[in-house]
């Protein structure tokens, strides 16, 4: 009998079972798939998402850079043209929707969390490999994807009166669940071969950056920002 290999992927999964599930049974998860979170709260999100937008693309101009084929470059290329000139686009007029200003997008100072999030992917990207660069984006990307099919399967019934509906179903469609499956290709592709302690490293920033999804919710739903 043949016994099918375990991608690594399968691997970081399991890894980051625990977190994910605790990201998906969080208050303000559940809220935006009932439709019961606080609209102040969600508007926070909004404004804070957007500023962490403008760093995440920048994910995809260095994956491009430190890409080994020129199909893997044309791919985070086309990435890098997308989010910048339609995905930012779609996320500003689902943020006008709740009353959302351009300028209100454009001047949000991102709260510690956020910050922290962002330049620890920055970091990673610039100074590592494009694998290590992968492994560090790919919860956002594969997360949200799970997220928001699992929000639209166990809330479907009740969508269509959902002020949060065209999140649901941004987050649970096809173009978007096939941007974390080209990469979760990417990243089998990457790994194929490298010993254990490059493994390892990778797997370490998988997790790192699961738990900062888990605290991106937590963040926003208790609308943290400087203290000081």
């Amino acid at each position: 009998m043949k016994v099918e290999k375990m991608l690594f992927t399968d691997r970081l999964y399991e890894s980051a079972k625990e977190i994910w599930e605790k990201s998906y049974n969080h208050p303000f998860v559940q809220g935006v798939g009932k439709g019961t979170l606080d609209q102040e709260i969600f508007e926070y999100y909004m404004k804070q998402d957007y500023v962490y937008l403008i760093d995440y693309v920048k994910l995809f101009a260095i994956g491009a850079q430190k890409a080994p084929t020129l199909e893997i470059m044309t791919k985070f290329s086309h990435l890098l043209h997308e989010h910048l000139h339609f995905e930012m686009e779609l996320h500003r007029q689902f943020a006008a929707e709740f009353g959302i200003s351009n300028e209100e997008l454009e001047n949000t100072e991102p709260a510690p969390v956020n910050l922290a999030y962002t330049r620890y992917m920055l970091h990673v990207a610039h100074n590592g490999t494009l694998a290590e660069l992968v492994a560090s984006l790919l919860p956002c990307a594969w997360h949200y994807a799970e997220t928001g099919e699992r929000l639209k399967e166990q809330y479907g019934a009740t969508l269509e009166s959902n002020p949060y509906r065209k999140w649901v179903e941004t987050y649970s469609s096809e173009e978007f669940t096939s941007l974390g499956k080209w990469l979760i290709d990417l990243m089998n592709q990457l790994a194929d071969g490298k010993p254990e302690r490059e493994l390892a490293e990778l797997e370490k920033h998988f997790l790192i950056t699961s738990k900062y999804e888990y605290l991106f919710w937590d963040m926003n739903y208790h609308q943290q920002n400087w203290t000081l």
